[in-house]
């Protein structure tokens, strides 16, 4: 199961690209967003819980594996806050890439709370402030598309 994990929380290897591998973790959750955005709300829900429920699991394994509170290679987790940015919003590529950017910042900066959830134990904090940043950057993209009717 050591080996599942991994594949899992490095999105199958991605977590080792020797630069900005988070970057390309979220670049991943763009493209899975744009493969699966005509899928119905109810298939979109199940497909970013899964992914949250099985990187919590992932994100834990690999930390004690790795003995590590969040191992870099963990990039699952900004796959999951990347999908929760794009999520039930019917954007363009250009709304994608202003998600994208969006969310990568937010992940960066780590505004108030989301820091903090990285204090949560285990695979939880670890997916957890993705998911946080991720929820801003729904708002912000959500409040963009309001403003810029473009983007969608």
């Amino acid at each position: 199961m050591t080996r599942v994990a991994l594949v899992v929380a490095t999105v199958g290897g991605v977590g080792y690209i020797p630069v900005a591998p988070g970057t390309a973790g979220s670049a991943l959750g763009v493209f899975l967003y744009l493969l699966t955005r005509s899928w119905s709300p109810v298939a979109q829900v199940a497909l970013l819980a899964a992914v949250v429920v099985v990187g919590i699991w992932a994100g834990t394994s690999v930390a004690r594996q790795f003995e590590q509170e969040d191992p870099g290679v963990v990039v699952v987790d900004e796959l999951a806050g990347q999908l929760l940015t794009l999520f039930l919003l019917d954007v363009n590529l250009g709304g994608a890439a202003v998600g994208f950017l969006l969310f990568r910042v937010l992940d960066i900066v780590k505004p108030w709370p989301v820091h903090r959830m990285e204090a949560l134990p285990d695979g939880l904090g670890i997916m957890a402030d993705d998911l946080m940043a991720g929820a801003y950057g729904w708002l912000l993209l959500y409040g963009a598309i309001r403003l810029f009717p473009a983007l969608q």
